[in-house]
């Protein structure tokens, strides 16, 4: 009886629903009772669920699959094509529902090169550096389509430097996500919340197209999940580099293409900061740290150092389960997304508090991850 109730639950309901919500008058109808965004949500979730499996066993039959090593938490050979199965759920639900833009047009295409490379790393190994250049490419893509951060004087210079913190944003936010990716459920959960808090700014500012795509990452991120961080279970399938990178990517080019707030720049970028607070901390502390202790000392060392010494590792060592250090991870983050929320409404120096109390906060990490090194982590 357990096993026909599982079925009817997690094969059977939503099977229906998936075959119901392609019906020509269904999605009319969720745009004509103001509620569209269930709509994505749902098929790009659904799409997600059903197509993760097949990504499973696809990897498991090649071969691809990430074996354990002392560096990785995971003790069996795990498939790693996840990343292919959300890409392809995202991908869908949007062709499906929109009308490209060029905003979009640069998006897409970046982020198909990006989750491109991270395939050809899962499947053969690539080197970092040709992962980088890829990024670059996409990035230089997605800026000739018109997705860029806008903020200084139309100078020479001002230019200049928009380009280049672009650069800086989407790569860098890129490779902290696939950084981040280190236990059962981190990245895309990370993503879902960020997801989420960006599609309810893009809500408040009556940015219905961004919305609408965040919305598409949040189903289509929660799909994985049931295979990815499971109860009492090890993830059945991993995102892999493709999956990381790809989500990384989008997350960082809806925080370029929504408007945050006008004529106000610090509290226009003090929001997404602090929707991805957490990416950027963990990025910028292994920086800091490695480069302090010698470990890296050129930009070729740093892209190919891999250590376990990031947020996650270092959390899991104050004593706290793999599944506790997620949970306490995405706690973080969502309570970093409820400052951005609120400074919607607020004023310059509202900004200046929040970021304030958002170093603050991750001092006291810093000060909590350097007592349990000194207990002994092993870099």
């Amino acid at each position: 009886m357990n096993k026909l109730w599982k079925f009817f639950f997690l094969y059977l309901i939503p099977i229906f629903i998936f075959i119901a919500l392609l019906f020509p008058d269904v999605k009319p109808y969720f745009e004509e009772i103001g509620i569209r965004w269930l709509y994505i949500f749902s098929l790009a979730f659904l799409l997600s669920y059903f197509s993760t499996p097949a990504a499973r066993s696809l990897a498991s039959d090649m071969g691809i699959v990430d074996n354990p090593d002392e560096r990785k938490i995971h003790k069996v050979p795990t498939p790693r094509l996840g990343g292919l199965a959300v890409y392809v759920a995202f991908t869908l639900a949007v062709i499906y529902n929109f009308h490209f833009s060029m905003e979009l047009k640069g998006v897409a295409i970046g982020a198909t090169l990006v989750m491109l490379a991270g395939l050809a790393d899962d499947i053969m190994g690539l080197p970092a550096k040709i992962k980088l250049l890829v990024q670059l490419t996409a990035v230089s893509i997605m800026m000739y389509y018109g997705v860029i951060l806008s903020f200084m004087p139309h100078t020479v210079w001002g230019d200049i430097f928009e380009v280049l913190l672009t650069y800086i944003w989407i790569i860098g936010i890129t490779n902290a996500l696939n950084f981040l990716d280190g236990m059962d459920g981190l990245a895309a959960g990370i993503t879902a919340i960020a997801s989420f808090y960006i599609s309810i700014v893009a809500i408040q500012t009556g940015q219905d197209y961004v919305m609408f795509l965040s919305i598409a990452l949040l189903g289509s991120s929660l799909g994985f999940m049931p295979y990815n961080f499971r109860y009492r279970k090890p993830a059945s399938i991993f995102l892999g580099d493709a999956g990381s990178t790809f989500m990384g990517f989008m997350l960082s080019s809806l925080t370029v293409m929504t408007g945050w707030a006008t004529n106000d720049s610090v509290k226009a970028y003090s929001m997404p900061a602090l929707i991805l607070s957490v990416l950027i901390f963990d990025m910028s502390y292994i920086t800091i740290a490695r480069v302090i202790t010698g470990k890296v000392k050129t930009l070729k060392e740093w892209i190919d150092f891999v250590g376990k010494d990031h947020l996650h590792h270092r959390i899991s060592h104050l004593g706290l389960s793999n599944k506790q250090t997620v949970l306490f991870i995405y706690l973080l983050s969502a309570s970093m997304g409820l400052s951005a929320i609120v400074l919607k409404n607020g004023r310059t120096i509202d900004a200046l508090l929040l970021i304030g109390q958002a170093f603050l906060i991750y001092f006291i990490i810093v000060i909590l991850m350097l007592r349990g090194k000194n207990t002994g982590i092993r870099d």
